[in-house]
């Protein structure tokens, strides 16, 4: 167990008397994830979860999730200990059993039960708490000026209790052989409950242990985990908030991953493992899960990852199509070796880019640009604690473009193989065309130019060898001209092993 949970493997009884955590006003305006009450280990893993607050989280209805303190309880010496919020199976640190794991990925829809899109409860029915990663867990007097919308067929895709659930928005009908490959494969490989499941128990021990240090910090679960785009196999993105203005990433950021670097290695050096510090332009520290086996990276204040978050969330449920074809071409980049930013190749979050940017630049567009539509709802400006209340009151795209994903795909590759124009253009979603190459240091001389939406960097930065942006354009246009004569996927991507992998 982390050295701060419970030793006790039943319900703890309430506290007679509450104690009110004071809080620095910066953080007046970030949430407060709240330990939940514990159950046993069977409990946890048959639980059902509870949509109704899982929307009241993520559409910013914040009313029927009161606010809980933290509850130091005294322990044998008199000092406070502070009760684990993990689950009784987290905190027996023994990992979940393979039977717990759905192997056989059924058909799925939109919005269904068993959807990765359900934000997981953790252990309780949470009207009274909770603890999330999301940010707005605290009432703020900014909510009651925003009226509550009608979540009815808009996305991202939540059930509200308050309306009529949503008309369910059935996967793509697959007519062609390699579009039902397309779809067999995003079935058998996109995230399931129990992924997210085990990263958000990680999460929420570790916050509890780094606020320890740093006690008003807030640790965040963002990247492809809750964007719409994870795998089974995706890694997790952790962002760890220490304050809300703007940190400095080569001094004070290392100088705080240090700090839990040094927490990982030594207090927590029985469940965290390879804990090490990577001096990038944004510093991370990357480790691994001993219980749900899982990598992660964390950041400190790259906030800017909290916004795109819910950006792609938003791209990912506007249109069926979108989700589909972008795991296959993650899968295909991870296959060819083209997916690893730390080895000079795409990051998965540039791949995501280049999917969207693709489907914006069809002659019949397949998705808008959000930003342009909808600016109030991603203004980069946007504080944190309402960030995740945007996305839902925007209603699916409806595109004229009735291309089949198998069409798409060989599309995909056509248009980066033969008419994107790698030398002076750059990949814009926020504009959603190709738009002409900034001047700028951060522009000159790279190969691959995409548009980070939000701070408008280059997200492809890390390709920086001529050798390295050959093989990757090498490899699409080579995948082109196969798919195109063969229009079979196993020629570009082997199915069953990917499968079997995932």
């Amino acid at each position: 167990m982390f050295p701060n949970s419970s030793n006790s493997g039943r319900p703890p009884f309430p506290p007679k008397q509450k104690q009110q955590q004071q809080q620095s006003d910066c953080f007046n305006k970030l949430p407060l994830n709240t330990p939940p009450t514990f159950l046993p280990h069977q409990q946890v893993t048959d639980i059902q979860f509870n949509f109704q607050n899982e929307v009241a989280l993520l559409s910013g209805n914040l009313a029927t999730i009161p606010a809980v303190t933290q509850q130091p309880m005294p322990n044998g010496n008199g000092s406070p200990a502070h009760m684990s919020d993990a689950p009784m199976a987290f905190r027996g640190r023994k990992r979940l059993s393979d039977q717990s794991i759905p192997h056989d990925v059924k058909r799925q829809r939109f919005h269904s039960h068993r959807s990765e899109t359900t934000i997981v409860n953790q252990a309780v029915p949470l009207p009274v708490e909770h603890r999330y990663s999301f940010p707005g867990s605290n009432q703020s007097p900014l909510f009651h000026a925003h009226s509550i919308p009608d979540l009815t067929g808009c996305v991202p895709p939540l059930r509200y209790t308050l309306f009529p659930d949503p008309i369910e928005t059935p996967l793509p009908v697959a007519k062609d052989k390699l579009s039902q490959q397309v779809l067999e494969l995003f079935q058998a490989c996109q995230q399931q409950t129990c992924d997210l499941n085990r990263k958000e128990l990680c999460r929420t021990e570790l916050q509890r242990e780094i606020q320890q240090i740093f006690p008003q910090s807030r640790l965040f679960l963002v990247g492809s985990s809750l964007n719409g785009f994870g795998t089974r196999s995706s890694d997790g993105d952790l962002c760890l908030v220490v304050k809300e203005e703007p940190v400095n990433q080569k001094t004070e950021a290392r100088h705080i991953l240090s700090l839990v670097q040094k927490l990982f290695s030594t207090k927590l050096s029985s469940y965290i493992e390879r804990p090490q510090l990577i001096r990038a332009k944004v510093p991370i520290v990357k480790f691994r899960d001993k219980v749900s086996c899982v990598e992660f990276d964390l950041n400190v204040n790259n906030v800017v990852g909290i916004r795109n978050t819910f950006l792609l969330r938003t791209y990912a449920y506007i249109e069926n199509r979108v989700r589909p074809l972008v795991l296959v071409v993650k899968k295909w980049a991870s296959f060819h070796e083209l997916n690893d930013a730390s080895r000079g190749t795409l990051s998965s979050y540039t791949l995501v880019l280049m999917v969207l940017h693709y489907l914006q630049t069809l002659p019949e567009p397949i998705l808008p640009s959000l930003q342009k539509n909808y600016p109030e709802s991603f203004d980069p400006t946007m504080q944190l604690h309402l960030v995740h209340q945007a996305p839902c009151t925007i209603p699916p795209y409806l595109s004229k473009n009735g291309s089949s994903l198998g069409d798409l795909l060989i599309g995909f590759f056509k248009y980066y193989a033969t008419e994107f124009d790698w030398s002076h253009q750059m990949i814009s979603i926020r504009e959603a065309k190709a738009i002409p190459r900034p001047d700028g240091i951060e522009w000159r001389n790279k190969f691959i130019c995409v548009e980070e939406p939000f701070d408008r960097t280059n997200t492809a930065r890390a390709v920086h060898e001529k050798h390295k942006f050959d093989i990757i354009k090498g490899e699409i246009l080579k995948s082109w001209q196969v798919l195109r004569d063969k229009k079979d996927l196993n020629c570009i991507l082997p199915l069953r092993m990917t499968i079997q992998k995932r």
